[in-house]
């Protein structure tokens, strides 16, 4: 059985950005509940709703390595990745790491890089490792990548490839706010941007996602997540989720129950992040009239609930 420690660190994790961002609480949530199944995070939404905001103050609550990229067009994969550098005096090269060697790392307007540099990124969220001259090189441990895209910008972006969009194990928006969440955000912002202190080690976030993983999953809520991944036919629908995609939704369950303090996981809990999951994962036909996320939530309301 889960100790309560989990749940308290991760209430205090939560507890710690929410000081800085003005975020409905299920966003924060479920930011942390990424961070705990060891999944990349994607924050896709509106230009100026504080996407970098939440990436940032997550990082700066983790005392860790922290970089941030600011993805641009002329961005190449060796400005990520890093390279090896002649030293003349010893007749040799020598590898200079990139921003990626970092526990954390944000990825901002990651959309904006060519699909080249987007590759180099790839290797990276799905090996923890990268190649630079054909020696490969493994990332730090834990390793997060916290990435934004705007919806509405499209000029000068190019699509992440399905195969990216894959890796990420959820993708959420803030959304904008009501008119109590723009005085609060006038408010923080009154004196300069609000300052976030580290509240967990890197080490205590490594033993947290040890114990998330060693959640309980029953065999009937493994068939329950089996029948919501497997539900392949659907005429909106041009893509349907990949196994993956079912990995991550046990992953991100028990992540939850772990913030819950339990042991075990249940189908509420698979319910809970079925859409922040699988949504993303989802790619419409051009004649669809259902957003990505409502067929989601539908699929999820057809298959009957193990018990």
């Amino acid at each position: 059985m889960l100790t309560r420690s989990l749940a308290q660190d991760a209430e205090t994790l939560v507890r710690n950005v929410a000081r800085a961002v003005v975020a409905r609480d299920e966003v924060v949530r479920l930011s942390v509940v990424s961070l705990l199944a060891g999944g990349h995070l994607l924050l896709n939404d509106l230009p100026g709703v504080g996407k970098t905001l939440l990436a940032r103050s997550l990082a700066y609550s983790i005392d860790a390595s922290f970089k941030r990229i600011q993805f641009t067009p002329d961005l190449l994969p060796s400005d990520i990745t890093g390279a090896s550098v002649f030293l003349p005096a010893e007749g040799r090269f020598e590898f200079r790491p990139g921003p990626i060697f970092a526990n954390i790392v944000l990825a901002d307007e990651v959309n904006r890089a060519s699909t080249r540099t987007q590759a180099a990124l790839l290797e990276a969220m799905a090996e923890g490792q990268v190649t630079a001259d054909g020696t490969t090189h493994p990332l730090p441990d834990p390793f997060w990548i916290i990435a934004t895209q705007n919806e509405v910008d499209s000029y000068g972006t190019f699509p992440l490839p399905q195969a990216q969009v894959d890796r990420f194990l959820m993708s959420l928006s803030i959304g904008l706010p009501d008119l109590s969440e723009q005085v609060a955000i006038l408010e923080r912002n009154e004196h300069g941007d609000p300052v976030v202190e580290p509240a967990l080690t890197i080490d205590r976030v490594r033993q947290m996602q040890a114990q998330a993983r060693q959640v309980e999953v029953a065999r009937p809520v493994r068939e329950y997540i089996a029948r919501i991944v497997a539900t392949r036919s659907h005429p909106n629908v041009a893509l349907w989720i990949s196994p993956r995609g079912g990995v991550h939704l046990q992953r991100a369950a028990q992540a939850l129950a772990a913030m819950n303090g339990q042991g075990f996981v249940t189908p509420e809990q698979v319910k809970s992040v079925a859409v922040p999951v699988l949504a993303h994962r989802v790619l419409l036909a051009p004649s669809s009239t259902q957003t990505a996320a409502e067929i989601i939530g539908e699929v999820v309301r057809s298959v009957p609930v193990p018990f």
